[in-house]
Formats: C-alpha cells, sequence, structure tokens
C-alpha cells in the first residue's frame, strides 16, 4: 500500500501525480486502478459521488450505472463477479438494508471476480433516518471490513480489497463515513491494471444457494474466517505506532485521525480492518502497556472483541455511543480518564434560534401537494423519503409518518385496513417509487385497500444532488435510454383511478385531490413539474407584494417557500409579507393562493 502522500516517484522512477481527492472519489479511483469492469450503485448522501466519479472514467475501462434500488446494484455486481470480471457496488448504510438479502447469501458464496461493496455511514445522522453501524454487518456475515481514515488509504484499501476478495474468495466491504467521504486531501495517484477476465465458473454447488449447498458452503466459509484472521496479524494495513507503555490506544477509520490530533505521542494500533481482528497483534498490544483505550465510532464492536479476549479495554464508558466524533470528544474522553489535563471551562454559549425550520426550496413542486393536504382534506399521511420529507415541519406539516425507502404506501395500507377514521393517503417520489415503492402499490391494488398515493414527480433524484433514474430518460453517463411511463406503468398494475396534475396549478391539485379521496379504492396522482434545481435551476421574474392590498392572511405563509417573508409595515396587528426576489423564481404558487390578489408580476415585466 502506498502511505507516502508526498512521495515523487515510483519504485522505477517514474513521477507520481499527486491530487487533492475527497473520500469518494478517492474511492473510484482505487476501484478504476484496481481494473474494476462494473460499477453499480443508488445513489444515497454520503456515498452519491462514488458512482458519479467512476462515470467520469472512460466508458471502454468500465460500466458505471445507476441501479434502482442497492439491492439490485449489489446483484449487478455479484452478476459480473460471476462472470470473472472485478465488481464495485456503492451505497449509504441503509441501502445495505435493502440489499442484505442478497449480502447475506453472497457471503456463503464467495466472489470470483473480486466484489467490494462500499458502504458509508452517516455518524450524526447528517442525512438519514438512523445512524447503524455497517461492521455489525460484517459480522454477522463474517465479511471482512476495511476502514481508511483518509483518501489515500480510501484509494489504497479499495484496490486492496479486490485483491483480497479474489485470494480469499470473498466480498469485502470497505467502510467509509460522512466525514471521509467529503473531506479532501493529497492523494497518490497510480496507473489502471487490467485484472484478467477469468471467466465464469461452472460451480453449481458453490454459486447456487439450495440448502444442500449452503450447509456445504458454511463450514467453508468459517475457515476463511481464520485464514483472513491469520493474514490480518501482519497486513500492513494494521499500524501499530509505538510509543510509551503507560496506556495505549486502539482505534480504526476517521477516529485515528482524532486521536493523533489529541494524542501525537501516544502508543496506536491502528486497525485497517474492524472485522475481523488480529487477536494474536491486539494480545500483544495490550500486554505492552498498562491501560488499553478504545476509540471507535457508534457502536462497540473494537471493544467487545477485545474484552472477550479478556483484556479489560475501556471505550464506550468514555467516548459516546452515538453521533459523530471529533477532536472535541476525543479529548473530553482522555480528560475524564485522567490522561490529559482538563482545559479550562470555556464561557457557555447560546447560538440564536434560526428564523425558520428547514424548508423546500423556493418555487419547489412539492410544496403544492403538500398544502393541498392540509388545506383541502383532513387526511392521514405517510410519507416517504426525499427532500419532502421536510414538508413534516411547520409550516406544511404534510406528512404524519415516515419509516424507510418506500414504506408510504405499505403503511398507507396498514392504517387503512387497521380502520383509521380519516382519509389515507401515501407521498412518495418518483425515484424512491421506482426504488422500493411499486411492490407496495401492487399490493395495494391486490389487497383492495382504500387508499390515496401521491406520486410526487420532479423528474430527478433530488434529494441526493439530481441524479439520473428510471424516469430520467437519462443513464448515468447522460446517454438518451427509455423513460418509464408512470401512468401506464400505475395502470398496468391494476390502478383504475390514476391522473397526472401540473403541480404548478393549485385549482388543479386541490380539485384532483378531493376527487382521488372521494374514490373507493386505490387511486393515484402523478403530481408533474420538474425540480427547480436539476439538472439546472430555473428562473422566472420574481413576483412582488402590493403591500396597500396585503390584509396579513398570511395564507401565502402556508406555502413554506423562503422566498416569502415579513415585512416592516403591519395590519391588524399582523406583519404584512414580501417577496425576496433573490429567492423568488417566478412560480406563482403564492399568487394563486393569495385571497386578496396582491401578489403580482412586477409592472416592468408585465410591460
Amino acid at each position: 500500500m502506498r502511505t507516502e502522500p508526498n512521495a515523487i516517484s515510483h519504485a522505477g522512477g517514474n513521477s507520481l501525480e499527486i491530487r487533492p481527492l475527497t473520500g469518494n472519489e478517492a474511492i473510484a479511483r482505487g476501484a478504476w486502478e484496481a481494473g474494476v469492469k462494473v460499477a453499480a450503485a443508488y445513489p444515497g448522501t454520503p456515498s452519491t459521488e462514488i458512482m458519479e466519479s467512476l462515470a467520469g472514467y472512460p466508458a471502454e475501462d468500465l460500466h458505471a450505472q445507476w441501479s434502482t434500488n442497492e439491492k439490485v446494484a449489489l446483484d449487478v455486481a455479484i452478476g459480473a463477479s460471476f462472470a470473472g470480471r472485478r465488481a464495485l457496488a456503492a451505497m449509504k448504510h441503509v441501502g445495505l438494508n435493502v440489499a442484505a438479502d442478497a449480502f447475506m447469501s453472497v457471503t456463503y458464496i464467495g466472489a470470483h471476480g473480486g466484489l467490494v461493496i462500499v458502504v458509508s455511514d452517516d455518524p450524526g445522522i447528517h442525512s438519514s433516518q438512523n445512524e447503524q453501524d455497517t461492521r455489525l454487518y460484517g459480522v454477522l456475515a463474517t465479511v471482512p471490513v476495511l476502514e481508511p481514515s483518509d483518501a489515500q488509504e480510501a484509494l489504497d484499501m479499495t484496490r486492496l480489497a479486490f485483491e483480497l476478495s479474489e485470494q480469499f474468495d470473498t466480498p469485502v466491504i470497505v467502510r467509509t463515513t460522512t466525514r471521509l467521504s467529503h473531506t479532501r486531501s493529497a492523494v497518490v495517484l497510480g496507473p489502471r491494471i487490467e485484472a484478467a477476465a477469468r471467466g465464469f465458473s461452472d460451480k453449481p454447488s458453490k454459486n447456487v444457494m439450495i440448502p444442500a449447498h449452503a450447509r456445504l458452503r458454511h463450514p467453508a466459509l468459517l475457515v476463511r474466517e481464520e485464514k483472513l484472521k491469520e493474514y490480518l496479524e501482519s497486513a500492513p494495513i494494521q499500524r501499530w505506532e509505538k510509543s510509551g507503555v503507560d496506556f495505549g490506544v486502539i482505534t480504526a477509520g476517521t477516529c485515528y485521525t482524532y486521536v493523533r490530533e489529541v494524542l501525537p505521542e501516544a502508543n496506536v494500533l491502528k486497525l485497517g480492518a474492524s472485522w475481523p481482528l488480529p487477536e494474536k497483534l491486539i494480545e500483544r498490544f495490550c500486554a505492552s502497556v498498562h491501560r488499553v483505550y478504545v476509540v471507535e465510532e457508534l457502536e462497540p464492536v473494537i471493544e467487545k472483541e477485545v474484552r472477550s479476549l479478556g483484556i479489560q479495554a475501556i471505550g464506550k464508558a468514555l467516548f459516546p455511543r452515538l453521533g459523530e466524533l471529533s477532536p472535541e470528544l476525543v479529548r473530553a474522553g482522555f480528560e475524564t480518564a485522567g490522561i490529559l489535563e482538563a482545559r479550562p471551562t470555556a464561557a457557555p454559549w447560546t447560538p440564536e434560534p434560526m428564523a425558520r425550520p428547514p424548508v423546500l426550496c423556493a418555487g419547489c413542486p412539492h410544496m403544492t401537494s403538500f398544502n393541498a393536504l392540509r388545506t383541502v382534506v383532513d387526511a392521514r399521511v405517510a410519507g416517504d423519503i426525499g427532500c419532502y420529507t421536510l414538508s413534516c415541519l411547520d409550516p406544511l406539516r404534510g406528512i404524519d409518518t415516515c419509516v424507510s425507502m418506500g414504506s408510504s404506501i405499505g403503511n398507507a395500507i396498514g392504517m387503512s385496513k387497521a380502520g383509521e377514521s380519516k382519509p389515507v393517503i401515501a407521498t412518495i417520489g418518483d425515484s424512491t417509487f421506482l426504488h422500493a415503492g411499486l411492490p407496495g402499490l401492487i399490493d395495494a391494488v391486490y389487497n383492495q385497500a382504500n387508499i390515496t398515493v401521491i406520486l410526487l414527480d420532479n423528474h430527478i433524484t433530488a434529494m441526493t444532488g439530481g441524479q439520473d433514474h428510471p424516469g430520467t430518460g437519462r443513464t448515468l453517463r447522460r446517454e438518451p435510454t427509455h423513460q418509464v411511463d408512470y401512468e401506464t406503468l400505475v395502470r398496468a398494475v391494476g390502478v383504475q383511478w390514476v391522473r397526472t396534475v401540473d403541480s404548478y396549478d393549485v385549482a388543479a391539485m386541490y380539485q384532483t385531490l378531493r376527487e382521488a379521496v372521494a374514490h373507493k379504492g386505490v387511486s393515484v396522482i402523478i403530481s408533474n413539474r420538474p425540480c427547480v434545481l436539476d439538472p439546472v435551476k430555473i428562473k422566472g421574474p420574481p413576483l412582488e407584494v402590493v403591500a396597500k392590498d396585503c390584509n396579513a392572511c398570511q395564507s401565502c405563509m402556508n406555502l413554506g417557500c423562503p422566498a416569502l417573508t415579513w415585512s416592516e409595515q403591519w395590519y391588524e396587528g399582523r406583519h404584512k409579507v414580501k417577496i425576496d426576489a433573490s429567492l423568488c423564481i417566478g412560480c406563482t404558487l403564492c399568487a394563486q393562493v393569495c385571497a386578496m390578489d396582491c401578489i403580482k408580476m412586477p409592472v416592468a415585466v408585465v410591460q
């Protein structure tokens, strides 16, 4: 592995290229250098840029694609591995839940061509519905988990992961976190190594997981685990940085950089693989010091394994089990342990509260749909995963539940069958619908549920930055392809009542929603309007409020549009409204809901 980011030449004297890369870009580069042939992913923060970066490499080198969901992405990668080619699947931590069925089977099957699964965890829940620890999946599946601590290691460990996969006949997880995924540092680049095509391995007893074959493969998996442990005892990714004997720190991943910032001279065992652990190396390290501390993010995976060896390691008693660690939190833990002297307590700082909670973008087409849900009908609304999940906040307050990708329709079925007295509505975005919503809709028709589904089609995967999907008519490389027709698809699964409406037409949206809720059975509204940001930012002439006519009724404020704000003028004890021209995109939604007809196009624009 290359561990010197400032090196200037290869062993043969060839100059090295050094480039600042994020962790995600470095993983993509490592996969390309390793000769990956097929790569697939579903976008999800913080992993999205891995596949976007891979798409920047020549198409003749590798096939890169967005898949409809993470299971399909992993299935594609597994198929390429079956064919004897190196393959990669990338996803965020909750995406591995979706892919878990295939993942748990392929661990028995192994890997013919190198199979690497990059999973990006999100400690601190920056953009997720939970903060689960992917390492536990590695333990469950007996699959090695590599944990890079910076962009250079992200590249090197991705390359190594393909080699380990083929050497030990196993899928390999490369676990990253939000901090590593999006932090940029200097990386030494290398050439692409074209891995030889291995061809298909015709071994049904290994490739076909019927019970009789699986019973034979499980013992082989346990033997593989022991061989991996033996390899990892002396692997270069495990690094013992020796120092004093008073105490030692065992750590991995981004936490290593925090430990080194706080304790630059400490005796540290840096683990490049957090599963399986090199037990003999750990025992030697712990025997060399008087006290042992474990610093890791989220679950005490390493700490529990160290304790199982009979070593009294201290970890989560000092360092939080929830949230993202930081140098400050790590320092606080070592201060509590008496390793560092406590710093003087700083004066408490109270941040100023935000003027308003997070809201949808100015002119977002989803605003009308959620505003209608609270204006037209008093419904029970099951929400889903996407930027529109922000509608749960004031002032829209448009959804009552949100569980996971594609859950909204199934949740709505359950509420309806349970006898919910209010009309039951499910909201779901276009990418999420294709990801995991379609089976729920089929179930609703099959089981004759009385629900309304609002398919929020904004023509893009908006939440993760504007990625294409089968409903956009473009591939990852922006090549034209078949575009899903949602109305035809919905009718094909048996829905009889389907309407497509422009969500910028407020009256049409309100009336269509009334009709949909009145329908007995499954009804589907396709709310059709492009995202205002992707693929290009839509911007029209900003509107303005005729202040003398505004009676401060605040109907427009119920949209939650950030371009609408309070003016300095008052009417009967309430602020009148004004429009921030720098934010307004001229969508006219506020003008359509204004009871006083006081929101207008500027006179100069009209003329």
